[in-house]
């Protein structure tokens, strides 16, 4: 078997896995600014996102870095002197600190401590979509 393409195959699944939960992670939050003072929705959100967070997107983060090392691996590490991978990884990093952020945002909510507007979220949840096509076009094009 041809571990360079297992490994590819589930670096994309897990790296679509945890896109999907930073793209919809701030979408309930829209959703559970403008329902906070509803205290039966707001538990509800809560569960959602926590079950979100920490049962689909921070196993996806570790198995996309897990597997992406491992490709890194495969495709020898002189690979980490190329620009397009340095880029890569500092957008994969920037992703990372936003997941971590989205935790703490969560924290808040647990807390009802959340001071952000719905329309906060509504903007942050263009970061992952920024980084995502950044980290695409870096990826195929591998400029430099």
């Amino acid at each position: 078997m041809n571990t360079y393409l297992l490994f590819k195959s589930l670096h994309l699944i897990s790296v679509i896995s945890w896109m999907a939960g930073l793209l919809y992670l701030p979408r309930i939050f829209v959703y559970h600014a403008q329902n906070n003072s509803e205290p039966i929705i707001s538990e509800v959100f809560k569960i959602m996102e926590k079950k979100l967070f920490f049962y689909i997107m921070t196993p996806a983060m570790i198995l996309s870095w897990l597997f992406g090392l491992l490709l890194i691996h495969e495709i020898g590490f002189e690979q980490l002197g190329q620009i397009w991978m340095i880029l890569k990884l500092v957008f994969v990093v920037l992703l990372t600190i936003y997941h971590f952020y989205l935790g703490s945002i969560l924290n808040q909510f647990k807390l009802n401590l959340n001071e952000h507007s719905h329309k906060f979220f509504r903007y942050i949840n263009e970061i992952p979509t920024i980084l995502l096509i950044l980290i695409i076009f870096v990826v195929i094009f591998k400029p430099i």
